[in-house]
């Protein structure tokens, strides 16, 4: 590509979350040359040149081609991939919700969280690691959950999703180590953005405390900034939407 020396590149996955959008907006805004490149299964649009979305589904192969594609594309020894974010995840579907109690625990709906807040962010990291150098300084982002928190739990309750949330943190915790090794100054962060106001909350919004509903521009302002003053001396962080420490 022209005119790439000494250009920064952003990736974002589950680019057609609220949170997503708002945070890639706050990437643009805050970084007007930089490159923004999105994925999601659903075809979006962005107003900028510096943004370019890429359809795909989440499966082994697709990933693997879509990786390939966009490497062919924007990278080279000028191009440094400076945050990679995951926003893709499930809370609920249309015939399940967080379970309340093991007598409404179902095998599929475990499943089909599992796949897309554990699997999914897996699959992608298996195919982008390879495009970490030991000089980049990276940060790699998921959105986690306080729910995840095993020494926090004590509600009980929502069996599947406070699993895949604590797989998630354990599967990015060895990612870490890895990283760590691979690309000494890179690092991981663990974001709990709160309770926000988009699709994956709605059936919950009513129990929210007064103030505690956060619109997605909120959320991705606070992400923005932790990933800004991520440390890259730090193996992983787990913090919430404050930058305060969440217990493993």
């Amino acid at each position: 590509m022209d005119n790439a020396k000494d250009k920064s590149l952003h990736l974002v996955i589950g680019a057609s979350s609220k949170i997503a959008i708002a945070f890639i907006n706050k990437l643009t805004e805050q970084n007007p040359d930089d490159l923004v490149v999105s994925f999601s299964q659903n075809t979006l649009n962005f107003d900028s040149e510096n943004i370019h979305h890429f359809t795909t589904n989440y499966t082994d192969e697709s990933i693997s081609d879509s990786v390939s594609i966009f490497q062919t594309a924007y990278l080279s020894e000028f191009v440094k991939i400076k945050t990679i974010t995951f926003f893709n995840g499930q809370l609920h579907s249309d015939l399940h919700g967080p379970e309340k109690s093991i007598r409404q625990f179902d095998p599929a709906y475990a499943q089909s969280l599992f796949n897309s807040n554990v699997i999914t962010p897996m699959l992608w990291l298996k195919h982008l690691v390879k495009l970490l150098k030991r000089s980049d300084k990276c940060v790699v982002t998921a959105l986690s959950a306080r729910v995840g928190s095993i020494e926090d739990n004590g509600l009980g309750g929502w069996y599947s999703y406070r699993s895949s949330k604590s797989a998630l943190n354990m599967m990015m915790k060895s990612f870490a180590i890895e990283l760590k090794r691979q690309s000494p100054q890179s690092t991981v962060l663990l974001f709990h953005p709160g309770t926000t106001d988009t699709p994956l909350s709605k059936p919950f919004q009513k129990n929210v405390p007064v103030g505690k509903l956060f619109e997605p521009e909120f959320v991705a302002k606070c992400l923005f900034n932790q990933i800004v003053e991520s440390n890259s001396n730090d193996l992983i962080n787990y913090l919430d939407w404050q930058g305060q420490s969440i217990q493993w």
